[in-house]
């Protein structure tokens, strides 16, 4: 899983932790491993102040990875060389702020990148990024189980395998 934070995210911690708090981006990586220890996923952690290193680092793990963490920072807002990287990363992935973006400056109320994620979740701190791992294990499959279609398991024929009905099914629904 690709944990990737843009600039000034190195120095979580010392940077304004009334804003930010006081958990490092070590803190943060060693918390998001731990959600996802039961699926056996390790975490790639990335962190760039530079936004092409970030564009990069996308297309490296877009094959790799099964899904994404992704704290743009700042470059939520103009960012648009890592929103079209992000565009062509095939994984779910979720983008994170420590803090209430639109409780802060206006300038910071609209983010490029939000559209094309799957979810957002804001103004949590650090856990919010344990959030975020929490919903690539219900979003990303688990390449060690086995996966049943939408529709149910196929017959041999490769026609959807008729289901039980329980008895609320089968009774008729007043009106």
């Amino acid at each position: 899983m690709l944990l990737l934070n843009g600039p000034n995210l190195g120095i979580l911690g010392r940077r304004e932790p009334e804003i930010y708090g006081t958990d490092t981006l070590a803190d943060i990586e060693t918390a998001v491993a731990d959600e996802l220890s039961d699926r056996g996923w390790k975490v790639v952690s990335v962190q760039h102040d530079s936004e092409g290193d970030l564009v990069g680092a996308v297309h490296r793990h877009s094959d790799s990875t099964v899904g994404a963490i992704v704290n743009p920072g700042a470059l939520m807002i103009a960012g648009w060389s890592l929103r079209d990287a992000l565009a062509s990363y095939p994984p779910p992935w979720i983008e994170v702020h420590l803090s209430n973006v639109w409780a802060r400056e206006q300038f910071r109320h609209e983010s490029v990148i939000a559209p094309l994620a799957s979810g957002v979740v804001v103004g949590l701190g650090a856990f919010g990024y344990r959030l975020a791992a929490r919903a690539l294990l219900h979003l990303a499959p688990d390449p060690l189980r086995p996966q049943v279609p939408v529709d149910g398991p196929r017959t041999s024929a490769g026609t959807a395998a008729p289901h039980a009905a329980s008895p609320a099914a089968s009774s008729p629904m007043p009106g």
